[in-house]
Formats: structure tokens, C-alpha cells, sequence
């Protein structure tokens, strides 16, 4: 009774919310208030990494996996930490390019737009691709080629309807997937947690563990405690954005590392030899709940999938926006629809690109791509903590207890990661590079002509 009360509740305030409408400097909307940002931001983070990762961190791990799940949220707190003091300085649209840029100067600022552009389509990429493998659980057809096309294309599709017509349509969207996805993760949690107590653990294959194994799980958590960094683009479309952007990502925090170890543990327990599976969630529930229940957790990650694109279709689109805002990026980019005051044409392209590499990759490709990429930016955030406390000492709503300390240790966390790269794909990401700095070189060389 309590919980529908809650759920309830915060459903009604989240539709409150988008009732009051003000009209930011950038002539887009405000009407995203503190719990819309807080379910945003949760959103953003669960997506294909819950459902898809933990048999690969069995993998790696063993039994070990639940310990490294705890020790990658500890990490990722301290990005979190520097997230929050970073962005309750600023109100503008733009999240971490913005940031960076303020902080760090405009070419930092190029290299961290077009890295964090990088994550978010490749994040984007594997959701889309990992949809597709659990909607295989009811439909065995979808894999195949055209199947997946008219899939992926329908999806997306949709999604980018519905956020090119408002940002009150896309938020209420987001609000609504974030208690249709927690609910099955949830009562996964809690009849695993249940079936393990009564149960036996099954026999896990014991794997040569050692500092690449860790490193290389870290890694990957580190994508699925990741995007939390999305939630903040659209703070121009924020009611209080200064205020809210903490609450939003340490309340996100808590939740997902909860799930996230739970979930670990009951995958570990009740799934044998748990690396082959595509499917590690389905495969748990029907042990602890039966054909029924991998039927549940497949239709829930179908919609934990959707919900986490419909939340990088709503903040994504915002960074390209404040690119052309900041005069980084053409200012076609930067148009605000007349009547429905959203950054349309961002959206179609950040939409085309988002399809362009789910096409082109499958999950694990688009999967390592993200991680390895967000690590950069991770840390140009970490970096800009000391040098806003110097630049505007007074601005910060939140600060966080020994900052410059926590910003070394969050900068530490990223190179000490990212020595353990797969960089097989580091032409991805060397182009990436070089697109930037061109970009800077163009946008540098007008700005001395004018």
C-alpha cells in the first residue's frame, strides 16, 4: 500500500511539475523540476548495462563480481562528487561541454563536446542492439538483418517524434519508464535475494583472476554506472538546475549501486556458468521464478532498454544545441522550433547517428567504444572542480568536502582505467580526436577574423 502511495505521489508531482512553464534565455522551456531531473538522471543510467554486463563481469570475475560491482559505484561517487559541485555552478544548457569549456578553455571544451557526442551515440548504439537480442526471447526472427533494420528504425523513430514535438512529452516519457523499469529489477532483487537465502549458490567456474581481469570489469561497469552525465545537458530546461543537479545524481547514485549489487549477486547464485549467456537477467529469473519470470525480466529489459533511449533522446540532442550556442558548432544547429520550442533539427541528427551506429556495431563493440571514451571527460570534470573553486569561489550551490583531494583521486580512477583499454578501437577514437581539433582550428581561426 505504501509503495503504490509512493509511486503515486511522485508520478502526480512529476506531472505538477510540467505545468508551470517558464522560458529560458536560450528560448527553450522550463519545466523540468527536481524529481523529473532525478528520474531523468536514473533513466539515463539504467539501460543495457544491468541486463547485458553482468555475465560478462562473471566472467572476468567469479564470484568475485558482486565485490567489484561495489567497488565501481565507490568510483564512480567520486566522479559523482565532482558532477555535482561542477554543475551546480552553471543553468545552461550543455553539461559536460559546458563545463569543460568554462573551465578548461575552448579547445578542452571541442575535445570533451565531440568525446561525450561519441559516448552517448555508441551508448545509444548498444542499447538499441541489445533491445534487439531480448526481444528475441519472444520474437527468435528479430536478430536477423531486416528484422533488426525495421526494428531499430521504428524504435528510434518513435522516440524522435515524441521529443521533437516538446520536452514536456519526452520528460513525462522518461518519468514513466523509470517506474515501469525499476518494478521487474526490483522484484528480481527481492525473489533472488529471497531464492539465494533458501537455496544454495550454484558451482561458478573459478577464472585466473588478476589486475587485467579487474581492470577490464571495472571497465565495463563503469558504462553501467555511467550516463548519469546526460541528465545534465537539458539544464536550460531545468526549473532550478543549480539546486537540483545534486539531489538528482547522488539520489540516481544510491538507487542503481543498490540494484546493481543485488543483481550481481542473484545472477552469480543462480546462473551456471553465467558467461555464455546473452541474456544474464532472464536466465536468473527463470531459475528463481521460472518460464514466467524470464518472460517478465525479458519484457522489463525490453522497456528498461526503450526508457533509457528515450532519456538520450530527450538530453543528447541538448549537447549539439549548446555546441551551435556557443558558436562551436553552425547555428543551424542551435534553431529552437517555433511551436514546440524543442532543438528539433539536433534531435534528427543526433537521432541519424544514433541508428547510423547501431547498424554498424553490435553491443559489446559499441559497449567498450563508450566506456573507453567517457574515462577522458571523467576526468576533464575532475580537473575543473579546483579550477572553478579558484575562477568563481562563491558560485557553487553544492560543494563537496576536500575537493581538490576528490578530484585527484577521481582523475586517478580514469587513467588507472583506461591503462586497461581495449584500444583495438582507438581509431574510433583518434578520429574523434582529430575531427575535434579541427573543429577548434575553424571556430578559433573566425573568431580572429571577426
Amino acid at each position: 500500500m505504501f509503495g503504490k502511495t509512493a509511486l503515486r505521489l511522485w508520478y502526480k508531482s512529476a506531472v505538477t511539475e510540467t505545468k508551470v512553464q517558464a522560458v529560458g534565455e536560450e528560448g527553450l522551456v522550463r519545466v523540468i523540476g527536481r524529481w523529473s531531473l532525478a528520474a531523468l538522471t536514473i533513466n539515463s543510467i539504467l539501460g543495457s548495462g544491468i541486463f547485458g554486463l553482468p555475465s560478462e563481469v562473471a566472467d572476468l570475475l567469479g564470484r568475485w563480481s558482486p565485490l567489484a560491482v561495489i567497488v565501481a559505484g565507490l568510483a564512480m561517487a567520486v566522479i559523482v562528487a565532482c558532477y555535482a559541485e561542477v554543475a551546480s555552478q552553471f543553468s545552461e544548457t550543455g553539461g559536460t561541454y559546458l563545463y569543460a569549456r568554462e573551465s578548461l578553455g575552448r579547445f578542452v571544451g571541442l575535445q570533451v563536446g565531440w568525446m561525450t557526442m561519441l559516448s552517448r551515440f555508441t551508448a545509444c548504439a548498444a542499447n538499441a542492439n541489445l533491445l534487439v537480442i531480448y526481444l528475441g526471447e519472444f520474437w527468435p526472427r528479430a536478430p536477423q538483418p531486416l528484422v533488426r533494420f525495421c526494428v531499430i528504425t521504428a524504435l528510434l523513430g518513435i522516440l524522435t517524434l515524441v521529443n521533437y514535438r516538446g520536452v514536456r512529452g519526452g520528460t513525462l516519457v522518461s518519468n514513466a519508464f523509470v517506474i515501469a523499469k525499476l518494478a521487474p529489477l526490483i522484484l528480481v532483487c527481492i525473489v533472488g535475494g529471497i531464492y539465494l537465502v533458501t537455496h544454495a549458490a550454484v558451482a561458478q567456474p573459478t577464472p585466473s583472476i588478476g589486475v587485467h581481469s579487474w581492470r577490464s570489469a571495472l571497465l565495463l561497469l563503469f558504462f553501467a554506472y555511467g550516463g548519469h552525465e546526460a541528465a545534465l545537458n537539458p539544464m536550460g530546461e531545468a526549473k532550478n538546475p543549480k539546486r537540483d543537479a545534486a539531489f538528482a545524481l547522488f539520489l540516481a547514485l544510491a538507487v542503481v549501486t543498490l540494484i546493481y549489487v543485488i543483481i550481481q549477486f542473484v545472477v552469480v547464485g543462480t546462473v551456471p556458468a553465467a558467461m555464455p549467456s546473452e541474456r544474464p537477467l532472464a536466465d536468473a529469473a527463470r531459475v528463481v521464478l521460472g518460464r514466467g519470470g524470464a518472460t517478465l525480466v525479458a519484457m522489463g529489459a525490453l522497456v528498461s532498454v526503450y526508457g533509457y533511449l528515450s532519456a538520450n533522446l530527450l538530453t543528447a540532442p541538448r549537447q549539439i544545441f549548446a555546441l551551435a550556442e556557443q558558436r562551436d558548432f553552425p547555428r543551424l544547429f542551435g534553431s529552437v522550433h517555433p511551436d514546440f520550442k524543442t532543438p528539433h533539427l539536433a534531435i534528427l541528427v543526433f537521432a541519424f547517428l544514433t541508428w547510423s551506429l547501431a547498424m554498424a556495431g553490435g553491443f559489446t563493440w559499441n559497449v567498450t567504444l563508450s566506456a573507453v571514451s567517457r574515462l577522458f571527460y571523467y576526468a576533464a570534470i575532475c580537473v575543473a572542480v579546483p579550477v572553478l573553486r579558484h575562477r568563481q569561489a562563491q558560485s557553487a550551490w553544492f560543494r563537496i568536502p576536500a575537493g581538490p583531494v576528490c578530484a585527484s583521486v577521481g582523475v586517478a580512477i580514469c587513467l588507472v582505467l583506461v591503462t586497461g583499454a581495449d584500444f583495438s578501437k582507438s581509431l574510433i577514437l583518434l578520429s574523434t580526436v582529430a575531427i575535434a581539433f579541427v573543429n577548434w582550428t575553424v571556430v578559433r581561426t573566425r573568431s580572429s577574423a571577426m
